[in-house]
């Protein structure tokens, strides 16, 4: 892991953000010496979920040039500039008009890489205001321009670059939902299962006060109850004992277990 973190950071590490890639030549794909394509939203998201750089500052510098560059206020696209000719060396992603698909639309699937790299470093606010930019539900009073069912993920919205900036494109075939389900879940309501145990971390955005979730862990039944007092690491008691850590410690298969989680500082 030691060495992987330290061969991305060398070679894979921009300068503001993390390469996207290098093609079959050795040239660096999403940098800031390529002409179009200077920075994508996949490696920004997935490097800083694995925590690489976020002790030496690089994972949150990584996070605000997604923020100043590809973030819009439909969604995070997926890269920018966006292609206008056909790059041989890249082959299809820059076939599609600017704006749409792979070139620089808001692909919904990796929108949430984003939200869940965000609250990986603390970041309860911008991982819900990420949350709820593609969210359905929350996007009612756009129907008019959203034009999708308002009950369903997307594959893709029509980025910043297109014509049509802000509909959605096919509806239902999309990997978003269960990524989504995991960002909302885990990420930033912070109930995850580990080998050890069952995690309780929230990272919260300030409107969520407090909420209850029912888990079902190797058998077990949770019942959580969390109160968001400010702080931000919760402390957990476990069948009315404190316990040290976020990791509830393995039940027996049909026992219930009664879960308080409080954030306060």
């Amino acid at each position: 892991v030691e060495r992987m973190e330290k061969t991305v950071l060398t070679s894979g590490w921009d300068g503001e953000w993390f390469l996207r890639a290098y093609d079959a030549f050795g040239a660096p794909v999403g940098s800031s010496s390529c002409e179009e394509g200077k920075i994508f939203i996949e490696p920004q998201g997935m490097c800083v979920m694995a925590g690489i750089g976020a002790k030496t500052g690089e994972a949150e510098t990584a996070l605000r040039s997604v923020e100043k560059h590809l973030d819009t206020k439909y969604g995070v696209i997926l890269l920018t500039p966006a292609f206008t000719r056909y790059h041989l060396e890249l082959g299809e992603i820059s076939s599609y008009p600017p704006g749409y698909k792979e070139n620089a639309g808001i692909f919904c699937h990796n929108n949430p890489w984003v939200t869940c790299a965000e609250a990986t470093l603390g970041h309860g606010d911008r991982a819900f205001e990420l949350y709820k930019k593609i969210c359905p539900a929350y996007l009612e009073e756009i129907s008019e321009i959203h034009r999708t069912e308002p009950y369903v993920y997307s594959q893709m919205i029509a980025g910043c670059d297109a014509p049509t900036f802000g509909e959605a494109k096919n509806s239902w075939l999309t990997g978003t939902a269960a990524w989504t389900l995991l960002s909302i879940t885990q990420a930033i309501l912070g109930i995850t299962p580990t080998l050890d145990g069952l995690s309780v971390c929230p990272v919260l955005p300030a409107e969520i006060k407090e909420y209850d979730v029912s888990r079902r862990y190797r058998g077990a039944a949770y019942k959580i109850h969390v109160e968001n007092r400010g702080g931000k690491t919760a402390k957990l008691t476990v069948n009315g004992k404190e316990i040290d850590g976020n990791v509830i410690p393995v039940f027996a298969e049909g026992e219930e277990v009664s879960v308080t989680a409080v954030l306060a500082d």
